[in-house]
């Protein structure tokens, strides 16, 4: 695994052990950049259930101004952190625990986020449920962008408070779908 584009272009990541996470493939992460395109530069980035925290680190690469990172599962999070290490002056946070909790939390500071990532376990139907807590924690700005992954054979679903569902693709197994906030619509 490896960083695909940007200032640390091909810096190695380590993936971790077991099958208990899925590291976005390159090819879909480049996919996903492409029709990101600008709104990546400057942006303020939260990826949750990070696993490795490729998409977050990717987007640090081309140009996010911060990341911070959410991963519940200890042996992971210590996996991360060495990865993140790799990316020398990058500004982010990693923010270990339950990804309900987190949200609450960084709720209570007032904190609001412009690109968000969610790769939750597949089969648990996580993505409408942290769709749901990210909007009721007022955490996202009015031009956020929200990327879920998910399993190709499952929809993602098409409105949930604030946000709707603005491009959806699939990548043999997999897919994603990226979110927008309705236009005249609040964040909660």
């Amino acid at each position: 695994m490896r960083i695909i584009a940007g200032r640390y272009k091909g810096r190695q990541l380590a993936a971790p052990d077991g099958d208990g996470t899925r590291p976005t493939m390159d090819r879909v992460r480049e996919a996903l950049f492409s029709i990101l395109g600008d709104v990546v530069d400057g942006s303020r980035v939260l990826d949750l259930f990070a696993g490795a925290g490729t998409l977050g680190m990717e987007a640090l690469s081309r140009g996010a101004l911060e990341a911070t990172f959410v991963e519940f599962r200890r042996s992971v999070v210590q996996v991360l952190e060495a990865n993140l290490e790799k990316l020398t002056d990058a500004r982010y946070r990693v923010l270990a625990g339950p990804v309900d909790r987190m949200l609450l939390k960084l709720g209570r500071g007032s904190e609001q986020f412009d690109l968000v990532f969610l790769d939750p376990p597949y089969r648990m139907g996580l993505v409408p449920v942290t769709l749901d807590l990210l909007v009721r924690n007022r955490l996202l700005s009015p031009k956020v962008r929200v990327v879920a992954e998910f399993e190709a054979r499952f929809a993602p679903p098409r409105e949930v408070g604030s946000l709707f569902l603005a491009d959806r693709r699939t990548y043999g197994d997999s897919g994603f779908a990226i979110y927008s906030i309705l236009e005249g619509g609040a964040n909660g």
